[in-house]
């Protein structure tokens, strides 16, 4: 009895701290789309880094105020998580490739439009994130400007793939383990 109950108990301790660590330092999130194929495929697990720009507390909406703990700056070519703004659940991620960072200036739609920043009196540093897919992208170019605070972090490691619509024992694409980006 004695014994099942430091079992329990070490079991418990362990699925702790493995939510703790998948919550506050990395987490995995499957690519569902096409929008940054070849270097990501539907159905590659891919790692983000919590951490790369700081830990995220708190929201606007919550009963905290929105911040960063060790905040670091998005940087130019870097492949982002981040919540789809016009899911207000949260819990859609999606990924691209930030292409212009706050007080950055770009051309779209033939006009010339400046990244707002904070140091614009805007609310909070945007960023422009864009795929590599022209034809259907949910990037910038349909979303606007991603805001600080939905970028969840930086994919840094595809660490399995597995082919969409495949059964299990075929599923696994053996040459996606463990790719560094």
């Amino acid at each position: 009895m004695r014994s099942t109950l430091k079992f329990l108990l070490a079991l418990g301790v362990a699925m702790l701290l493995m939510m703790a660590f998948r919550s506050l330092v990395f987490t995995i999130y499957t690519v569902g789309g096409e929008g940054l194929q070849p270097e990501f495929l539907p159905g590659d697990r891919v790692m983000v880094n919590r951490w790369s720009y700081g830990l995220r507390t708190g929201s606007r909406e919550g009963l905290f105020s929105y911040g960063r703990v060790g905040r670091q700056p998005v940087e130019r070519g870097d492949i982002v998580a981040f919540e789809d703004p016009r899911d207000s659940t949260g819990t859609r991620v999606l990924f691209a490739r930030c292409r212009a960072l706050p007080g950055d200036t770009l051309r779209h739609n033939g006009r010339v439009e400046l990244v707002p920043s904070l140091n614009d009196c805007a609310d909070a540093d945007y960023y422009w994130v864009q795929t590599l897919n022209p034809h259907n992208p949910i990037d910038s170019r349909q979303l606007g400007f991603i805001s600080e605070e939905r970028i969840i972090g930086r994919v840094f490691l595809v660490a399995y793939s597995l082919m969409p619509d495949s059964s299990l024992l075929h599923a696994f694409r053996r040459d996606r383990f463990f790719l560094l980006k």
